[in-house]
């Protein structure tokens, strides 16, 4: 009997061509100390207000939703442009759990087809308030990382503040670069407070993940030069440094022709995959790429 595979493509990012030879491995730092400052948020009495009874869960970037239906507010902020979009779910939930607490929770219909609720100023009003929030935490967690630049780059627009102004925007395509929040709610004595868990997922223009991507590199830089200690939940692999070499090409030729040559003399050469190497031991091949007029090492594949 054949065993059907499971489809793992959506597990993995697909890569931008244009951030190769970017620090994208240090995204994950960035998004956990961006989680902290929204799970901050949340828990101060303003937070509470908004959020109630939630709590944040994850944080992570991720590829873009496929979800249909989902409405995007785009939000002009000094580094870029962020797209919200919120699981429908997640803002009834919290419209429940400010309006109506008193009141049974959503019927179950409601919450398996959110769609057949109208959707009300008052929930269009709570979006915004909720976009704005996340646009300006995500804004100062950006600022942070490009403070530490000896050069930062100055701010070219205005603020994500309450005065930004929210439009209507498309869906982030599928190279393009998104945090997914997942929240719950918290413990409760009381049943009838259960609510589903939902999603809200935050996308970024190239401008805005460029600031990012000097931040993370700017953060890193100043932990090595200053010699501070990793966080201890790092994992041995993500403290260890290795030097790996990349050779590029290889020729053969015989030793009456190597000392016939003189200057301006063109050795044929092909390249293809290159040969990445660990300590005289050959770990992986990769394909040859330029970007901006420097050689990259991409699509690693194991030797053996």
């Amino acid at each position: 009997m054949p065993i059907n595979q499971l489809d793992r493509r959506r597990d993995h990012q697909v890569l931008d061509p244009c951030l190769l030879g970017r620090p994208v491995h240090l995204l994950p730092a960035f998004a956990a100390g961006l989680a902290e400052a929204i799970g901050a948020e949340m828990a101060s009495p303003g937070g509470r207000r908004h959020w109630g009874a939630y709590r944040l869960e994850h944080l992570a970037f991720e590829r873009a939703p496929e979800q249909p239906g989902l409405r995007w507010l785009g939000i002009s902020g000094p580094y870029g442009v962020a797209a919200v979009a919120f699981e429908r779910t997640l803002l009834l939930g919290l419209l429940e759990g400010r309006y109506a607490r008193r009141q049974p929770s959503i019927p179950a219909a409601v919450q398996q087809t959110p769609v057949a609720e109208r959707v009300t100023a008052t929930e269009e009003r709570l979006a915004v308030t909720l976009a704005q929030q996340l646009a300006s935490l995500l804004d100062a967690r950006v600022a942070d990382g490009l403070a530490r630049l000896d050069s930062p780059p100055a701010p070219v627009k205005a603020s994500a503040g309450a005065g930004a102004a929210i439009v209507p925007a498309g869906a982030p395509g599928k190279t393009g670069w998104v945090l997914r929040a997942q929240y719950g709610r918290r413990d409760t004595d009381e049943p009838t407070q259960a609510a589903p868990e939902g999603q809200i997922w935050i996308g970024l223009d190239h401008a805005l993940m460029a600031c990012v991507l000097q931040g993370v590199k700017a953060d890193r830089g100043a932990v090595r030069a200053s010699g501070g200690a990793r966080m201890p939940g790092e994992p041995l692999a993500s403290r260890l440094e290795v030097k790996l070499e990349g050779c590029l090409v290889s020729k053969e030729i015989t030793l009456g022709t190597l000392f016939g040559l003189q200057v301006g003399d063109v050795i044929p050469v092909s390249v293809g995959r290159a040969d990445v190497v660990l300590d005289n031991s050959r770990l992986f091949t990769a394909a040859v790429a330029e970007h901006k007029g420097k050689l990259c090492l991409t699509s690693f594949e194991d030797a053996e």
